[in-house]
């Protein structure tokens, strides 16, 4: 139940934009050993704060434990998170998406779940929103998918 720790771990985080920094911060007292970030520039004002390296994707995907997601959705970035990406990826890693649920390949990411290509995935975010309940991503046991908070509401106004 407990899964994987953050301490002594390398946390990567897709766009260090205003979340993907806040985000870090709050990982930081976990004990986290390196941050790495991707994104369209450096930004070494923003990454002196967690002494985060900007790398490439592949570079991330390989080298990080955990793999946050929290860039915008532009063309750049829609599907980024495929059958390649997860492949490079450690199969320990921990992939989140808290971004935009067209940054990821839902089917690439099924299999790499249900193949163990990479350890479990949380989603808070999906394509469609919410998935609907015979969703494949729903029946398996590494990966855990969040109703946003109009989805609450609007199940909780029912």
């Amino acid at each position: 139940m407990c899964g994987y720790g953050l301490t002594e771990s390398t946390v990567g985080i897709i766009g260090l934009g205003r979340i993907g920094q806040a985000i870090a911060r709050r990982l930081k007292p976990f004990g986290v050993q390196r941050f790495l970030y991707t994104g369209r520039q450096p930004k070494p004002k923003e990454a002196a704060e967690f002494q985060a390296e900007f790398v490439t994707t592949p570079q991330l995907a390989a080298a990080s434990d955990f793999i946050i997601v929290a860039c915008s959705l532009t063309p750049a970035t829609k599907g980024l998170c495929n059958k390649d990406f997860f492949q490079q990826m450690k199969k320990t890693a921990v992939f989140v998406n808290i971004s935009r649920g067209d940054v990821v390949n839902q089917d690439d990411l099924y299999q790499a779940l249900v193949s163990n290509q990479i350890a479990a995935a949380g989603l808070d975010v999906t394509t469609p929103e919410p998935l609907p309940t015979n969703h494949p991503l729903l029946t398996l046991k590494n990966c855990d998918s969040l109703p946003s908070a109009c989805e609450v509401t609007s199940l909780t106004s029912s």
